[in-house]
C-alpha cells in the first residue's frame, strides 16, 4: 500500500500527475493534494478523477508507470 498525491501544478501538456510517496518527483507539500492510501496507482488515478472530473489526470512516469498514459 502506498500513499498517493496529486500534483497541483500541471505539466506542459496539461496533465496533473499522481505520485506515490517516496517518488523523486513528488512535489513539495504546498504543491500536492493527498488522495489516500491505495494498493495500486490505478485506484489513486480513479480517486483523483472522481475528485477533479474536469482535470486531465495521469500517473507519474517514474513512480506510477502502469498508470502513465501521456
Amino acid at each position: 500500500m502506498n500513499r498517493y498525491y496529486l500534483n497541483n501544478n500541471r505539466q506542459a501538456n496539461g496533465d496533473q500527475e499522481v505520485h506515490a510517496s517516496g517518488c523523486t518527483w513528488l512535489p513539495n507539500e504546498n504543491n500536492r493534494i493527498y488522495l489516500g492510501t491505495f494498493s495500486h496507482c490505478s485506484m489513486a488515478v480513479l480517486e483523483a478523477k472522481r475528485k477533479y472530473p474536469l482535470s486531465k489526470i495521469n500517473g507519474c512516469y517514474y513512480c506510477s508507470r502502469d498508470c502513465h498514459t501521456s
